[in-house]
């Protein structure tokens, strides 16, 4: 099953990168907000996922730079998901791979390593405002976040490419445990993938940033975002995520997600379709 989206047009349209869902049953409306950004959170996307992802930075004045990357993922439950991100192409940053490690509540290591200075270094958490390779995903972008860090509402419905989606509004707790005052979500509830999602910063009105999902497909039972955009409506600036292939469910193993793995770009080749 295949679901395009058309582009979605507005001042500023926007996306972001690799979100698994499935259909969900009816939330009351006592507790939708809640159960909506719990649902989006324990969505159903395998124990763990590997994919083939082009990444396509373009901005004003800027040439466009396109890289190769593979994006492995696992799911331990309990709030435990583990990711690698590891690039392929161009030369310059082949191998270059992020570990990120999301423990249980506001816990979390990450790691770049760097094969130029073959070294693994630890990213601290006042770095995660840092945008990661260049691109317009900062380190916070690529970690995981638990449903009760945020506060959530709905506000109302909205449409995003002609489909109809619940509005989330998601403010942090702890102000201090994010780069972000707050992240509006165009969810779209049949698939449980937001479609749309809105970044805000403290004492703007305005977002500075969007996430804009165009094409979504069942693959082994798993709605999967295919075609991404991460807009910095700044800037003018944007990434491009375009997935080529995606297999779940193959047993990675947890030796994958070390440091030891991060900086032994081997270890996974054989698990990238």
């Amino acid at each position: 099953m295949f679901m395009h989206l058309s582009p979605y047009r507005n001042r500023a349209l926007i996306t972001f990168l690799l979100l698994f869902s499935f259909s969900f049953p009816a939330i009351s409306a006592s507790d939708s907000a809640s159960a909506l950004a719990e649902a989006l959170y324990n969505r159903p996307a395998g124990k763990d996922v590997t994919s083939r992802v082009t990444m396509i930075l373009t901005g004003k004045d800027v040439a466009t730079r396109t890289r190769q990357l593979a994006l492995f993922r696992m799911d331990r439950g309990g709030g435990e998901r583990w990711s690698l991100m590891r690039f392929s192409l161009p030369a310059d940053i082949k191998d270059t791979g992020l570990l990120t490690l999301d423990h249980p509540g506001d816990e979390n290591d990450q790691w770049l390593y760097l094969p130029a200075l073959d070294r693994v270094r630890r990213i601290s958490s006042s770095r995660k405002g840092g945008r990661f390779v260049g691109s317009d995903l900062t380190y916070e972008d690529l970690r995981d976040r638990e449903p009760d860090m945020d506060r959530h509402k709905i506000i109302g419905q909205g449409k995003v490419g002609g489909i109809k989606c619940e509005v989330l509004v998601s403010t942090p707790v702890d102000k201090s445990n994010s780069i972000y005052s707050k992240r509006v979500s165009w969810v779209h509830r049949k698939t449980l993938t937001a479609l749309r999602v809105d970044f805000y910063e403290s004492g703007r009105k305005q977002p500075v940033k969007r996430l804009l999902a165009r094409k979504l497909k069942k693959i082994q039972g798993y709605w999967t975002v295919l075609e991404s955009t991460m807009y910095d409506l700044k800037s003018g600036h944007k990434t491009k995520l375009a997935t080529s292939k995606v297999k779940y469910d193959q047993g990675l193993p947890d030796s994958l997600f070390s440091r030891q793995g991060l900086a032994d770009a081997s270890r996974g080749a054989k698990y990238i379709p």
